[in-house]
């Protein structure tokens, strides 16, 4: 608002400045009367005033006020101010309307001025060459604004589809992660002989898929504008993920050093770094016993996941893999994943967040 006050208080003091060039013209070449000066005056200068509200009938009013004053009540050598308001016009113009309006006006505002200019060769030519680049510099300033807008609506499409992609993202953790514990625990369920260890199992497959279901109303809820949605889970929230995964028949031993205050998007990071290795854990190792520790320096959170499993992955199939280097390589990380030295599996990762 206050940028556009700014805008309209110039095209006043152009208005001021070329109404005082054109009065003091016709006195001082012709000693006209005050009474004729003011009016001519005005015509020739008022529609800057209001070019940015009405840049067509701006340009008709202040053009044919230029063909009316010059050589009745001013003369052809005087030409510089009423031209100078037509060029203010026909720059409005030429960025508010299309190429073929802009055009058109720059044609017949030639025509006017040319006609009243006295006829000389030189005189034409310094209005056409005038009005020209006017009407080139105002058509390029419509082009770059419309180039400006498709690129900011290019981006706000890209940041709608990146969102969607995180959520995606997401949900593929969130799924993969808990249809692996509830996997487990139906096939422990489907084998037991023991009544309680059926009902042990039947327990965790409730408690898993309802906190799957309250977490994916979550991030499905990021798609409704009315949503009211939960923070995203984040370091402080793996003690319940080490839980589910014992539930699971996996033995997580969980060691957070550092301060858990980290930013929002390296928490959530390393949240389902830790979620997806522990599901590849309960998918490909279980019975096992696995170690995570997260260790938060000034600088990053580094995550390391071993477990002493049967140690072989498939490393370059499905997802999961993919998805940690990806949110690792989002913060200028680095990621790595193998067989670990002594056995098993190991994961590592590091995201810098400063």
């Amino acid at each position: 608002m206050i940028a556009r006050l700014h805008l309209y208080l110039v095209d006043l003091a152009a208005t001021a400045v070329i109404g005082v060039l054109v009065a003091y013209a016709m006195v001082e070449h012709q000693d006209k009367p005050w009474w004729l000066v003011l009016p001519g005056a005005a015509l020739v200068a008022l529609p800057v005033a209001v070019r940015r509200l009405w840049p067509v009938p701006a340009l008709v009013v202040t053009t044919a006020a230029t063909a009316v004053v010059v050589g009745r009540v001013l003369p052809a050598e005087a030409l510089g101010a009423p031209v100078g308001a037509v060029c203010f016009a026909l720059y409005t113009v030429a960025v508010e309307r299309s190429r073929t309006w802009s055009l058109t006006a720059l044609v017949a505002a030639v025509a006017v001025i040319s006609g009243v200019s006295g006829g000389e060769p030189e005189n034409v030519l310094v209005v056409i060459s005038a009005l020209g680049a006017v009407w080139a510099i105002g058509y390029t300033t419509r082009l770059r604004r419309s180039f400006l807008e498709r690129e900011l609506s290019q981006r706000a499409e890209q940041a709608l589809a990146d969102e969607r992609l995180r959520i995606a993202r997401e949900l593929h953790d969130v799924v993969a992660h808990n249809l692996s514990l509830i996997t487990v625990q139906a096939a422990n369920a489907a084998h037991v002989r023991s009544p309680e260890h059926a009902y042990e199992a039947l327990t965790v497959i409730s408690e898993t898929s309802r906190a799957a279901l309250a977490e994916m109303r979550g991030l499905l809820g990021v798609l409704r504008s009315d949503a009211a949605l939960a923070p995203s889970p984040g370091l402080d929230g793996l003690a319940e993920l080490a839980d589910r995964a014992s539930l699971a028949g996996v033995r997580v031993s969980l060691d957070v050093r550092g301060d858990t205050a980290v930013p929002e998007g390296i928490g959530l990071s390393a949240y389902r770094i830790v979620q997806e290795a522990l599901t590849n854990v309960v998918k490909h190792a279980a019975p096992a016993s696995c170690a995570v520790l997260v260790e938060v320096t000034p600088s990053a959170v580094r995550v390391e996941v071993t477990d002493d499993g049967p140690g072989a992955r498939e490393l370059g199939v499905g997802h999961g893999l993919m998805g940690m280097r990806e949110r690792v390589a989002v913060y200028g990380g680095t990621f790595s994943a193998g067989p670990g030295a002594e056995g098993g599996f190991r994961v590592v990762a590091e995201l810098p967040h400063r």
